[in-house]
């Protein structure tokens, strides 16, 4: 398959502070990779970089053979990023409704679709942001990246703060995402089991680095090596 996102040596961080430093990936179309890491380490500022939500210091970002690296914050969407933030983000004086019609672009995943991927904001569609749990939320949140119909899916610990039975929920959606469609995905995690079944890449990162890159399946089998980079 045709490589989708690549970073070459990028260093970021935000105005003089660098966070990141020498990252270089490579994700083809439909890929999925696992971002791990213990919390300070600059896995949400990974993704804040792909969308531009930092300043690039050196290194070079492109994304479906384009150069990013000049690329203005508001124009990265149309390209085909989706991005899923920690903080969910919906405006909470829509109802579930007008946050997604607000984000629609022409695509496979259309509204109806994104309701029967997610039952519950079908029954909640009248219902304001503000008036949603902390697990329907980040549904929410899910579903308007996908109404974009993105190329690639930027998903920042999505299941921060949720109970089991949600969290399996929403990787079970991931799950069908990847299934049913060709979009690109990197989810950013601090527990490894569950992103390690569900994207076939992962990496670690240390103290803004990459300590580690691979398959998921050889990080899952040495548990020992996963246990004494991120703590689990």
């Amino acid at each position: 398959m045709a490589e989708l996102l690549s970073l070459e040596a990028v260093t970021a961080g935000y105005a003089d502070t660098v966070i990141l430093e020498d990252i270089s990936l490579s994700l083809e179309e439909h890929g999925g990779l696992a971002l791990l890491g213990r919390n300070g380490v600059g896995k949400s500022t990974l993704l804040a970089t792909i969308m531009g939500l930092t300043r690039l210091r050196s290194g070079r970002l492109s994304f479906a053979g384009a150069d990013l690296s000049g690329v203005d914050v508001h124009k990265r969407p149309p390209l085909g990023l989706g991005y899923v933030p920690q903080e969910r983000e919906i405006f909470p004086s829509l109802t579930v409704h007008e946050n997604m019609v607000v984000a629609v672009r022409p695509g496979a995943w259309t509204l109806e679709r994104v309701y029967d991927l997610f039952p519950r904001l079908s029954e909640r569609r009248r219902n304001y942001g503000n008036q949603l749990s902390g697990g329907e939320q980040q549904m929410l949140a899910i579903a308007r990246a996908l109404v974009g119909n993105p190329k690639l899916l930027l998903l920042d610990e999505p299941f921060e703060g949720l109970a089991p039975v949600l969290v399996d929920l929403l990787l079970a959606a991931l799950h069908r995402i990847r299934t049913e469609s060709h979009i690109g995905m990197i989810l950013v995690e601090q527990h490894a089991p569950p992103v390690l079944d569900l994207m076939p890449q992962a990496m670690v990162l240390d103290r803004g680095r990459s300590c580690w890159q691979g398959t998921s399946g050889d990080l899952a089998d040495n548990p020992e090596q996963l246990a004494a980079m991120i703590g689990v």
